[in-house]
């Protein structure tokens, strides 16, 4: 089953704080939570998103294919609260309208010059442009349609990229969240956009879509 848990992280914990303000530690304290997986892509092998909550107090919000082990959570660490999504799943049907909110990271391949082109998918292949303001929310109505979604409305928050403090620091992504209301289009496309997420830098608390009946 795909769960969903809400921590609300005590902001005293000495792991807590270097979790918040180390995006590696945080992905490492996350992947605990998840049974043990191999592979060249462990984190999409777990179904591991999650998104770091606006607001005064730390929230994380933490999707896992499975449910979570939260006894591999450090000790009072915060406070956790674990949902199955799968009633949730069940209920997407064409036409229906969601509240949405999902932190992503905008971009696009620009090419300039010659560019070159994916030995295996034969795809031009450009330079990485990150995407603000009316650009990125131009991309997320692209990608919610392509998702299923019918966005009807659309705000847009720009918000910081969590950075690493060891010396292989994290890739820098532009974000933003996006909130609005929508009608459900597909499905099939939907619930495949909540299991795996949307967008890139999955790692560092982006593509993590959360719907809600509106």
């Amino acid at each position: 089953m795909t769960s969903l848990t809400r921590i609300a992280l005590d902001p005293h914990h000495a792991a807590a704080r270097a979790d918040l303000a180390d995006v590696d530690s945080l992905h490492k304290t996350l992947m605990r939570l998840t049974p043990d997986h191999t592979g060249p892509a462990p984190r999409a092998a777990a179904g591991l998103l999650f998104r770091t909550e606006p607001g005064p107090d730390p929230i994380l919000l933490v999707q896992t294919a499975h449910a979570p082990d939260l006894t591999a959570l450090p000790t009072s660490y915060g406070t956790a609260r674990t949902i199955d999504l799968t009633p949730l799943m069940n209920s997407l049907t064409p036409g229906r309208t969601m509240r949405y909110r999902i932190t992503a990271a905008p971009t696009v391949a620009r090419s300039a010059g010659n560019p070159t082109r994916h030995p295996t998918t034969g795809k031009r292949r450009g330079k990485i442009t990150h995407l603000t303001g009316d650009d990125a929310i131009a991309w997320w109505q692209r990608r919610a349609m392509a998702v299923g979604l019918e966005p009807v409305t659309v705000s847009s928050l720009p918000r910081p990229f969590p950075r690493a403090r060891s010396t292989r620091s994290s890739p820098y992504f532009t974000l933003t969240q996006f909130d609005g209301v929508a009608h459900i289009t597909d499905n099939g496309l939907l619930t495949h956009a909540l299991k795996n997420g949307i967008g890139r830098a999955k790692s560092y608390g982006a593509g993590l879509l959360s719907l809600a009946p509106a």
